[in-house]
């Protein structure tokens, strides 16, 4: 059975393992620090246009400093929790980087979606046993 994280766990998790590439990630851990990347990266444009003196709307700089700054933060904990997410189907963190392909974001989300692997795999144990002993 896999481990189904709340939001707050979610988040907490991929910051303390920042910089952990190995071992698992749930689909709840990804998806939730995925939301909250999304929320705080939205929360930035929306400071930045304030900055400029524009609205959220008519802003149309892509990296000001609160983007910048956010972006800087959630680097490498999102590349962190996604190659932990694709250990967990048994791929090789590696691949998250073919969404520089852009047309790789497309099997990114798909891996991303898919359901955990129940067993042990080449990268561990399940998650719902790994957060049993921590």
């Amino acid at each position: 059975m896999e481990l189904k994280l709340d939001f707050v766990t979610s988040i907490k998790t991929c910051f303390i393992k920042y910089v952990d590439f190995k071992g698992r990630a749930s689909r709840s851990e990804f998806w939730y620090f995925s939301l909250f990347s999304g929320i705080i990266f939205i929360c930035a444009d929306i400071i930045d246009a304030s900055l400029a003196g524009q609205t959220f709307w008519s802003y149309d700089d892509y990296f000001g400093p609160a983007y910048s700054i956010c972006n800087v933060l959630l680097l490498l904990p999102g590349f962190a929790v996604s190659f932990r997410r694709l250990h967990d189907i048994n791929k090789s963190g590696w691949w998250s980087l073919i969404f520089v392909t852009v047309i790789g974001i497309i099997p990114l989300i798909f891996w991303a979606a898919k359901k955990s692997d129940e067993s042990a795999n080449d990268f561990g144990n399940p998650t719902s046993e790994i957060s049993k002993d921590t």
